[in-house]
């Protein structure tokens, strides 16, 4: 499957690839295609920050391919995913990004930090207030009981605006430094520095490899505020069957029923 099948909002049928191969019958020859399930797994990663670093851009970078022509506030979650190859293993990354404003992400935030496997930190090079807001957003990763093992990178977005350039590369390392984590400098925007967007990524990806979580099927097409596919939910309470089965408790017990189905 291409590496950069990729979507906004839109999300696999299913968590599995499929691999088509040629067999050979044993009568007459004749060939057969058959199809082969390969289990591929899924990581989420979210992408944090004050609004307006450009998470969304570079989300949309890495798997689009290119700056997207509108640029405007993410309002509640932006969701996109990307197939990837690491050393001979297709890997899912399903990078989630939220609202910088605490306004538009406060009612997503308790799913935002569920199952997450990986973090990435975005800052604004040209303004120092959204790396001074780093250690915040490390505290609500910690107030969330996010697992500090897992992989956290720090990238200083929007370098192509040199002249101006307000978050010092010493400065920005001395942080990363403190807080384990690698710090990486890049532009969504500049064409030349697209590839500097794809390491950044592919790092936590490589990191994400000898790991062992895996989203479970189910959850792999979950989109936010909606049903899960392939999920049916079904009530008892106030239905025939609910009460059949406490006449049937009463007749067997001679009292009434305890059960709270």
């Amino acid at each position: 499957m291409s590496g950069d099948l990729a979507s906004r909002h839109s999300y696999d049928e299913t968590p599995h690839t499929s691999r088509s191969e040629m067999v050979e019958s044993a009568e007459g020859g004749a060939v057969q295609i058959v199809e082969k399930q390969v289990q591929r797994r899924i990581f989420k990663i979210i992408v944090i920050g004050d609004s307006n670093v450009g998470k969304t851009c570079l989300t949309y970078r890495f798997c689009l391919g290119k700056f997207p022509d509108k640029t405007e506030a993410t309002i509640g979650v932006d969701f996109r995913e990307k197939a990837v190859h690491v050393d001979g293993e297709h890997l899912k990354l399903q990078l989630w990004d939220t609202a910088g404003q605490e306004r538009f992400r406060k009612s997503m935030v308790q799913h935002y930090y569920r199952n997450v496997h990986a973090v990435v930190f975005v800052y604004d090079m040209t303004k120092m207030s959204s790396f001074e807001n780093m250690p915040q957003w490390i505290e609500e990763c910690d107030r969330h009981n996010l697992n500090k093992s897992i992989p956290r990178i720090l990238v200083g977005n929007k370098c192509d605006a040199v002249d101006r350039v307000a978050v010092n590369t010493n400065l920005a390392q001395k942080f990363a430094d403190s807080h384990n984590m690698p710090l990486f400098e890049t532009s969504a925007k500049d064409d030349e520095k697209a590839n500097h967007v794809d390491a950044i990524f592919m790092t936590v990806a490589h990191k994400l490899k000898n790991s062992k979580p895996m989203m479970p099927p189910h959850l792999a097409d979950f989109v936010p505020g909606e049903v899960p596919r392939n999920v049916e939910y079904i009530s008892l309470r106030g239905s025939p069957h609910h009460r059949g089965l406490q006449t049937a408790a009463r007749g067997q017990c001679g009292e009434k029923s305890d059960c709270g189905c």
